[in-house]
């Protein structure tokens, strides 16, 4: 329910729909690189691609909304910003009140060892760890769920210690990734799209081996 979401926040990033409306968090999966990037990419090759990967999401997100035809459904991205530059939307706060992935914040530390330093939260995945992204919202705003009973996340990164090592790493360490396996996982990213994600933006469509043209 959006309202499990605008509870948790200042007015200023509530989403404007009621309270009980129905709302998907979207995630993707380490498998996403293959089953639907490069396919994707191959299909679109000759085409203008800015972003292989919001335009890969963007295009399996409108085929769910050729899927409900008779209903209205809004999709927001993660990437999309207000005038205001705030984001749409705060997609661990999704995440985290959709019970989809654990949010790991400072608050969860009962001892904190960092004094006047900013430390920013991560999501963890109880299957993929961090091995994975969180890539939009699905709202339908004519659909009401008022007895929708909310599940919480699952608490996988449960010891002080844990969650002290998690936040430094994410925090300080964030390039090497080692964040991402502080639980042990089913699934991670091949080493094929660490290479990608690790490659500066501009010279990713090298690696895609998408030609000047496409680009």
């Amino acid at each position: 329910q959006v309202g499990w979401y605008n509870a948790v926040l200042q007015p200023a990033f509530h989403l404007p729909y009621p309270d009980d409306t129905l709302a998907f968090v979207v995630l993707s999966t380490p498998s996403m690189f293959d089953k639907a990037l490069k396919p994707f990419v191959n299909k679109e090759r000759l085409k203008i691609i800015r972003d292989p990967v919001d335009q890969c999401v963007s295009h399996h997100l409108s085929c769910v909304k050729e899927k409900f035809p008779d209903q209205k459904v809004d999709v927001i991205f993660d990437y999309e910003i207000l005038p205001s530059r705030k984001p749409k939307f705060l997609a661990q706060t999704a995440a985290h009140v959709a019970g989809a992935a654990y949010y790991y914040q400072r608050k969860d530390v009962k001892l904190d060892p960092w004094g006047e330093k900013k430390i920013y939260g991560v999501c963890i995945h109880p299957k993929y760890g961090g091995w994975f992204a969180i890539r939009g919202l699905l709202l339908f705003p004519d659909i009401q769920v008022p007895f929708l009973e909310q599940s919480a996340p699952v608490d996988c990164v449960s010891t002080e210690e844990k969650r002290i090592e998690l936040l430094e790493q994410f925090n300080f360490h964030w390039q090497d990734g080692r964040y991402r396996d502080i639980i042990e996982v089913k699934e991670r990213y091949s080493e094929e799209q660490k290479a990608y994600f690790a490659t500066p933006p501009a010279e990713r469509f090298r690696l895609l081996g998408l030609t000047q043209e496409a680009q």
